[in-house]
């Protein structure tokens, strides 16, 4: 017998499932496309266990006769390519017909269909690759396909599929891209029996954006479009102060399809460079229509990677069409006051504004705890108080907050006192440094920087120690999420708890704020959990809890930190300065940056030619 043997059919079907199918995710991606393919209207997704159990996808498409039903499970078997030119004019979502064999060599399978003239149904199925006869059966006009138990008879696969909160994140997620992609398309979502999404056809692509990224953000977006000789490039950019901390609200389409490409995600980062924050990613959802020899889809087994036929002109069409539009708008951002929103609305607060508000009500309570702090003699076995900094926010604090019954704000450290730290008066330049005069000679300190520190190291230690203080709600905050980080803020719900955020589930895909940290009063408490909600959403394996808490300590300080560019008072000033003495490693933020920068005396005298 030769060493060299042909493999088995249903072993091939599994290492081809081993490229095409990672998780239940894939199982959605490939049956929503066959659906799509079909010139469906109306799809419906049916999910339990997030996908592990049971993925059921029906649609209203146009249906596979029944003597083609045997060679549908069979692999390379198509109806959308003939020649080998054929790949290169791809025009359907699928085209390798690799897709349904692989599916149904690693699940329990059935798939019935009916097409327009034919009087009943025919149902295949599948168990592990094992196919049986094709079987009359009664069913509307369209496609349903039934894929349960998925990898039951590959144990070292299912042993590596995540939670299925996690997996029926992944799974959404694929459903919001055809979605977005096919507006004009009536969807379902339910999982576990639960409706998700019920997304009616929608004339304007802004409904449905509202409806899985919240009517917030959907407003404030700016529609883009224009047309050279290779492609028609429209959707909608986001305004740069809806950004995120990661690259997932980036969604790109091409003739339909979701698609990842470094050389337009450059493009992209190009045209905000200077309005978003470092670290900080843009909105967008951009669909490009081109000829279908313009790009080959054919690169990667998931269809997800393109190869341009001439990918600088794209660069440069996308780049110049969002700078062009950038231009036309002024985004200075506007702050509303507490109070009658429709008061806010017409008389918005000017930036100058807030920022006396918020340096007012410090001052006060700063020239407050000082005069305690000098007639209260603090024990030697207990640290001072730690001055409640300054916190910069674009948006007011809830106006349905119960009002605090105490700013103390208590820490067990061994820092010293702030009757011993001597605080030389600086000034800030540039809104943004403080300089000071030190021992060791001139002290340039990024506000910014070493707050971030401050709330960091404030925030872990009440963490780790004696608890967050908690701010509750008289009226719980509403918060809209898409399905992956509401499944993620779920799942992780005790952790956000130990952090101070008290949430619960309000249905769909929205989550009541019972309750925020004292210490990000100030800041805006549903955008650091929708930020909060992104970290947790995007992390490339599930981490542990100390790990956990550490990347949303960092997210949390960062956010609530003071910002380059916003003046401070003397008051706020001093009581930063004093701050920097009562934690550890004030020389760098969480990040790794250098909150301070020294030049010495020797240095000075040196430029000066003082020397000698």
């Amino acid at each position: 017998m030769p060493r060299i043997q042909p493999l088995a059919p249903e072993v091939v079907n599994q290492i081809a499932a081993g490229e095409v199918i990672e998780r239940p995710a894939s199982v959605a991606k490939e049956l929503l496309e066959n659906s799509l393919d079909a010139l469906a209207t109306r799809i419906e997704v049916d999910v339990a266990a997030g996908g592990t159990e049971l993925i059921r996808i029906a649609d209203d498409g146009e249906g596979v006769p029944e003597e083609d039903l045997p060679l549908a499970l069979t692999q390379h078997a198509t109806s959308k390519l003939r020649t080998p030119a054929d790949l290169f004019t791809v025009a359907t979502m699928g085209f390798r017909g690799e897709a349904l064999a692989s599916i149904a060599s690693v699940s329990r399978f059935k798939f019935r269909s009916r097409p327009e003239g034919q009087e009943l149904a025919a149902e295949i199925a599948a168990e592990g690759g094992s196919i049986t006869p094709v079987t009359p059966r009664g069913g509307p006009l369209g496609t349903t396909v039934e894929v349960r138990d998925l990898f039951f008879n590959v144990p070292a696969r299912r042993k590596f599929l995540k939670t299925n909160a996690t997996e029926f994140g992944h799974l959404a997620e694929q459903f919001t891209r055809v979605a977005l992609a096919n507006p004009r398309l009536h969807a379902t979502l339910r999982h576990n029996g639960k409706v998700v999404y019920d997304l009616p056809p929608a004339v304007d692509l802004r409904d449905r954006l509202a409806t899985f990224f919240g009517s917030k953000i959907a407003e404030r977006l700016i529609p883009v479009s224009s047309e050279s000789d290779i492609a028609r490039l429209w959707g909608f950019a986001g305004h740069p102060g809806d950004s995120k901390g990661s690259r997932k609200g980036n969604y790109l389409f091409l003739n339909g399809r979701w698609i990842t490409d470094r050389s337009l995600q450059h493009a992209l980062s190009e045209a905000y460079r200077g309005l978003v924050m470092i670290g900080r990613h843009p909105i967008s959802f951009l669909f490009l229509e081109t000829a279908p020899d313009a790009a080959d889809v054919n690169v990667h087994p998931t269809k997800c990677e393109v190869r341009f036929r001439d990918s600088s002109s794209l660069y440069r069409q996308l780049l110049g069409t969002l700078r062009t539009e950038f231009l036309k708008r002024d985004f200075e951002q506007r702050f509303h006051l507490p109070g009658d929103p429709a008061k806010a609305k017409e008389q918005p607060a000017s930036l100058p504004e807030k920022q006396a508000e918020l340096a007012d009500g410090f001052a006060d309570w700063a020239r407050a705890a000082l005069m305690k702090a000098e007639s209260e003699p603090v024990p030697e076995v207990e640290s001072p108080p730690l001055p409640d900094l300054p916190v910069a926010s674009t948006e007011s604090p809830p106006h349905n907050a119960e009002a605090p019954q105490s700013l103390r704000v208590t820490e067990p450290n061994q820092k010293p006192k702030p009757q011993d730290v001597t605080i030389t008066r600086a000034m800030q330049v540039l809104d943004t440094y403080l300089v000071l005069e030190t021992d060791a000679g001139l002290q340039v300190i990024d506000q910014h920087a070493l707050h971030e520190r401050v709330m960091y190291e404030t925030l872990r230690r009440r963490v780790l120690g004696e608890g967050v203080e908690i701010q509750r709600l008289l009226v719980p905050e509403s918060v809209e999420l898409d399905a992956k980080r509401h499944a993620a803020v779920l799942e992780h719900a005790d952790t956000l708890g130990e952090l101070g955020f008290e949430v619960e589930d309000f249905g769909g895909t929205t989550v009541l704020l019972n309750g925020f940290p004292v210490l990000l009063k100030r800041a805006d408490p549903t955008a650091v959990l929708s930020d909060a909600a992104d970290a947790l959403a995007d992390s490339p394996k599930t981490p542990d809890r100390r790990d956990l808490l550490d990347s949303l300590l960092h997210m949390m300080s960062c956010k609530a930190a003071v910002k380059a560019g916003q003046r401070l008072s003397p008051e706020e000033i001093d009581a930063l300065l004093t701050a920097r003495h009562l934690v550890d490693d004030a020389h760098h933020c969480p990040h790794g940056r250098p909150t301070a920068l020294t030049l010495s005396r020797d240095d000075l005298d040196r430029q000066f030619g003082r020397m000698g």
